[in-house]
């Protein structure tokens, strides 16, 4: 049990989108929970400041200039970073869902969702597991024995 002058660590997180009101309500939602320890506009930001952040959890949107939210992620995994990447975005479509799944993602949240997913996501991916908003769930392959 922790004395009462020692703090708790929380889980660091950086959050990465080009809207500055997305950026600002993901703060406001995530601060009573977790450090906010930055922000970034693009994904060349979100890149740099994760390598030199360190954080825990990469709050990523694929959508934004420079390079995408997907490049962002592939590039952290490439250099090394051991952060969660767990993407906030308006893309429900299958095929965005699996780039971010093969570039790493712990997390796949849709910004319709986010009040009720975001924070479910973030904790799914400091445990180790998997979180995707389920408007946007990958469609299940169908067994050998329900195939006819």
């Amino acid at each position: 049990m922790p004395k009462s002058d020692e703090k708790v660590k929380r889980v660091r997180v950086v959050v990465a989108d080009d809207n500055k009101n997305v950026r600002d309500t993901v703060v406001r939602m995530l601060q009573q929970e977790f450090e906010v320890i930055g922000t970034a506009t693009n994904g060349s930001a979100a890149l740099e400041m994760t390598m030199f952040l360190a954080p825990e959890i990469v709050i990523v949107d694929i959508s934004m200039p420079v390079i995408s939210g997907i490049e962002a992620a592939n590039e952290i995994r490439r250099k090394g970073s051991k952060a969660k990447l767990v993407f906030l975005t308006v893309h429900e479509d299958p095929d965005f869902v699996r780039a971010a799944l093969k570039a790493g993602a712990s997390g796949y949240v849709v910004k319709s969702q986010m009040a009720t997913d975001l924070v479910v996501a973030i904790r799914a991916a400091v445990e180790g597991n998997f979180f995707i908003s389920p408007s946007c769930a990958l469609p299940k392959y169908p067994s050998r024995n329900n195939a006819l």
